[in-house]
């Protein structure tokens, strides 16, 4: 039994070439699970690409998400705790247009806590 464990755009090419071959998306399923069995993509995924296909889209990247986090940069968020260092995770969130948990690990990464309400580095 061989190792190879398929990614995303190699199993995505095959889901185009039975897409021409014209096999359905549950048949391409079928024989996805059959060969590479727990690494093979789920049957809602190979319908999904199949109408993307359809639709003529064959670019085999994922399409950017609208609802990806925005990026910031660290100076944006230390400019932020100078201005008021009471400021809560959520808040700095809204600010920034991120979601809370991307503050909270960049808090930690800069070794920020929060201390009587206010937030510290601690290195």
């Amino acid at each position: 039994m061989s190792n190879f464990v398929p990614n995303k755009p190699f199993l995505r090419g095959i889901l185009l070439h039975y897409f021409i071959q014209k096999k359905s998306a549950a048949e391409t399923h079928r024989i996805l699970v059959e060969t590479y069995g727990d690494h093979a993509l789920s049957e809602r995924t190979c319908r999904d690409w199949f109408n993307r296909f359809k639709n003529g889209d064959f670019n085999l990247q994922d399409r950017e998400r609208s609802g990806a986090s925005k990026k910031f940069r660290d100076e944006e968020l230390e400019t932020l705790l100078d201005e008021d260092p009471c400021q809560t995770q959520s808040d700095i969130a809204k600010l920034l247009g991120v979601d809370r948990t991307t503050v909270s690990k960049r808090l930690s990464a800069l070794g920020m806590i929060q201390k009587e309400r206010s937030w510290l580095r601690t290195n």
